[in-house]
């Protein structure tokens, strides 16, 4: 079973399955992730209807330890990413049909 899914492999099951040119599925996926990309970084959310929400929260500076040297060191602040999938999606990866 394959775990990564690639940009590539996403253009080929476009051009596979729409019918478009190799260089028209990359265009229309590279438009379809930074127009993702644009909305959450402007937005701080972004809602994709019966996928799930992404939204942008603030972590606070904290100290982090590295377990092998055990040096302590400061964190800075940072935006992160956070998913919740939605019902459906939730309900679609627990179904028992295949």
């Amino acid at each position: 079973m394959r775990l990564n899914l690639t940009k590539k492999d996403l253009i080929n099951i476009i051009y596979m399955q729409l019918g478009f040119s190799k260089q028209v599925s990359e265009i229309l996926m590279n438009d379809f992730l930074s127009t993702i990309i644009h909305n959450i970084k402007n937005e701080k959310k972004l809602k994709l209807s019966k996928f799930g929400t992404f939204t942008v929260r603030q972590k606070k500076s904290r100290i982090g330890r590295n377990p092998k040297t055990k040096e302590s060191k400061v964190i800075s602040s940072r935006n992160v990413v956070l998913f919740k999938p939605s019902r459906e999606f939730k309900e679609f990866v627990n179904s028992k049909n295949d």
